[in-house]
């Protein structure tokens, strides 16, 4: 074991330099120096580890917290959630994180996700309906990826038709990375006090809607809590849509890439889950959120990290590492793929991510199946991604035809 020296001039995020392979640094680390020091944005220091059987492991260890309000814990932007008044299921620990989980978790049980198939359906297929209806080319992202998973969550949580489109803007002002301290405090003021306003409502008008469910059931076993409510909800819709929507555009976008693969699963979509898999392990597109801080000294691989030390685990460069995937920079839909880290591990792995297999499997089959021409409408080496910076990779836009 080894004692960490000052950071040399490594800083984070490491830009991809291409959309279809990590950085070329993440190799070269999970070779040389798997747990190293990094500098953040902000000027602080964090551990920085890149093998999967290390970071597998971190993910699942009590010894490192979620806990965004402990010294140390690892930021990229200056402003600290721990500010919030709102605490979100993501940065609580055992044993209140187990009991807020336990609240929720039969909102996505196999029951519950298998009678969601039809509205998710019907949400795909009008949206096919009007894209199919309408003027060529049309960018798939604005007119299919985004809406699909905003209004899958809209129709979950119970939002309004009337308010879908100032939510929308709303949320992609908290979320991207480029927008400043004060936008991001304003909109997710703006977000949470809708929230809690539309939860008011439904406690005396309930509808069908997971909301509703649980404030009934928190109700009924006394410890309700409207402000816990409105955290989940926020989280809820922050995974459930804007993660969603980039990994189905660069979905959509891979299947273009690789006629074979479309080919097969058009005739064969019992493959398509498979393929899902390899997709959310290929692209890992929200590879900067498994951050922790230490609660006590710890040992990974040669390093000592030592209590209050925050670290980043990047997931895709675990997703692409060779000891766990071999020839990791294939895509390749025959691949066992579901143990990928894309939806984290441990107590905080993907609540969702039941409802998010299942809207991407509607997803990639109705494409296939309803638009079998599809082609892009500009060269690929013409696509927009976003950058690292703003906090989800994607397609800025996926110009398309038939």
């Amino acid at each position: 074991m080894t004692e960490h020296a000052p950071p040399a001039d490594r800083t984070l995020p490491i830009p991809r330099t291409c959309p279809f392979s990590p950085p070329a640094q993440y190799a070269e680390l999970r070779e040389r120096e798997p747990v190293a020091r990094f500098r953040l944005p902000t000027k602080d220091e964090a551990w920085v580890l890149t093998r999967y059987a290390d970071i597998r492991a971190i993910l699942a260890d009590p010894r490192f917290s979620s806990d965004v309000r402990l010294p140390g814990y690892p930021f990229f932007t200056p402003e600290r959630p721990s500010e919030q008044p709102i605490q979100l299921l993501i940065h609580m620990d055992p044993p209140a994180h187990n009991e807020a989980r336990r609240k929720v978790i039969s909102e996505y049980t196999a029951k519950r996700t298998r009678d969601l198939r039809p509205g998710v359906q019907r949400i795909v297929d009008e949206r096919l309906d009007a894209i199919l209806q309408g003027p060529r080319p049309v960018d798939l992202v604005a007119e299919f990826a985004v809406p699909v998973p905003a209004l899958v969550m809209f129709e979950q949580l119970g939002i309004p038709r009337a308010d879908h489109e100032w939510f929308l803007s709303t949320n992609s002002l908290l979320i991207s990375g480029l927008t400043s301290e004060s936008e991001r405090d304003e909109a997710f003021g703006a977000l949470s006090g809708y929230l809690m306003d539309l939860i008011e409502k439904k406690e005396s008008d309930p509808g069908d809607d997971l909301l509703s469910r649980q404030i009934a059931k928190n109700k009924e076993s006394g410890d309700y809590d409207r402000t816990w409510l409105t955290g989940l909800a926020l989280l809820l819709f922050i995974g459930g849509s804007e993660n969603m929507a980039s990994m189905i555009s660069l979905g959509a976008m891979m299947l273009l890439r690789h006629p074979k693969e479309r080919a097969r699963i058009t005739a064969d979509p019992s493959l398509t889950p498979q393929m899902v898999e390899e997709m959310l392990r290929y692209f890992t597109i929200a590879e900067l959120t498994m951050t922790r801080v230490a609660t006590e000294d710890v040992e990974v691989g040669d390093k000592l990290i030592r209590a209050g030390e925050g670290l980043v685990a990047l997931t895709n460069a675990a997703n692409h590492d060779p000891e766990a995937f071999p020839e990791p920079d294939v895509f390749d839909i025959d691949r066992p793929a579901r143990s990928h880290l894309a939806f984290g591990f441990g107590p905080h792995q993907c609540l969702g991510q039941s409802l998010a297999r299942l809207e991407f499997q509607i997803v990639f089959d109705s494409l296939c199946a309803r638009v079998p021409g599809m082609e892009l409408a500009v060269p690929f080496d013409k696509l927009r991604y976003k950058s690292d910076d703003e906090g989800v990779f994607g397609l800025i836009e996926l110009p398309v035809t038939w």
